[in-house]
């Protein structure tokens, strides 16, 4: 369920309270852009005197003028549970406490972006950690002659870019958005004071980002060992076991699967019409289905 209508609903609430301090106040919709990425729609509430003006972001409430700066506090603080909401279905922040998890939600900040358009490149410098709310990303590098190697497509909740929280260095792959991107961001800085107030946030995060190492080990054998016939049909099965069905959802596309696989895409639609022709899978867009499981297996398994 989204939390946007909550978040909203809960802005509304707060925008009339301030209405009956304003005379004859005006609507007004307007766009905001602050930093890279950063498009968030803002409600104006402006009456006769510009001094009442309110300006309500999809977060963060803030009047300015004559409401007192604990009023605005108030409001700030009313909108906190979508935030809270939405970090509490991120893996990364499961096993963390209320408490731990409001510290992180007074920090983040909204950010969204379109499709192809980029969270951050590999080798910038990191400023913080993304948590993807809405939409999916692809996670890439690029290898020196300009071919892209794609590491994962991550789907909302999902995290991205939090080992540089750790190591200081620069983030280690590129991401780009698949489909439009709602995401909370947290400041570097912000993180790390959070990890200073709660020590036991960055042993539970480092918990999560071990699991994140393995999967990319396992990711680099399946890149690196074996045929890609064997590859191709690994990555099936392993797809169908994380759906839990033998039949899902193949989210990329044969370019996609080439790049992820480190071939060229006619060797991927090759196979996987040879898959097709002995009774293996069957495909229906992006649906697959595994019809033979024993066979495919035997693919993965059999010698080059």
């Amino acid at each position: 369920m989204s939390i946007w209508p909550e978040r909203e609903r809960c802005a509304r609430k707060a925008l009339a309270q301030v209405r009956s301090r304003t005379k004859s106040p005006s609507f007004s919709r307007r766009s905001a852009r602050s930093g890279s990425g950063f498009r968030s729609p803002e409600l104006s509430l402006v009456g006769e005197d510009p001094a009442h003006k309110c300006v309500i972001h999809p977060f963060i409430i803030l009047p300015i003028g004559r409401v007192s700066a604990g009023a605005q506090v108030a409001y700030y603080d009313r909108c906190l549970p979508p935030k809270i909401a939405a970090l509490s279905e991120i893996a990364l922040f499961a096993a963390l406490s209320e408490a731990e998890i409001q510290g992180l939600a007074q920090r983040a900040v909204e950010r969204r972006f379109a499709p192809d358009e980029m969270l951050f490149w590999e080798g910038e410098p990191c400023a913080g950690i993304f948590l993807i709310v809405q939409g999916s990303v692809k996670i890439f590098r690029t290898s020196p002659g300009g071919r892209e190697v794609m590491l994962a497509i991550e789907a909302a909740p999902a995290t991205v870019a939090e080992l540089p929280l750790f190591d200081g260095g620069p983030y280690p792959a590129s991401v780009r958005v698949v489909e439009p991107v709602v995401s909370l961001f947290i400041n570097k800085n912000d993180f790390q004071q959070v990890c200073r107030q709660y020590p036991d946030v960055a042993l539970k995060v480092l918990a999560v980002v071990g699991l994140r190492l393995r999967h990319l080990v396992g990711l680099l054998e399946s890149m690196t060992f074996g045929s890609v016939t064997q590859r191709l049909a690994r990555l099936l099965l392993d797809t169908s076991k994380g759906a839990g069905t033998e039949n899902f959802e193949l989210p990329v596309t044969h370019q996609e699967l080439a790049s992820r696989l480190g071939t060229v895409r006619e060797v991927v639609s090759r196979n996987l019409a040879r898959f097709r022709a002995q009774g293996l899978i069957r495909i229906q867009g992006h649906q697959v289905q595994i019809v033979n499981r024993a066979g495919l297996e035997q693919e993965a398994e059999s010698q080059a």
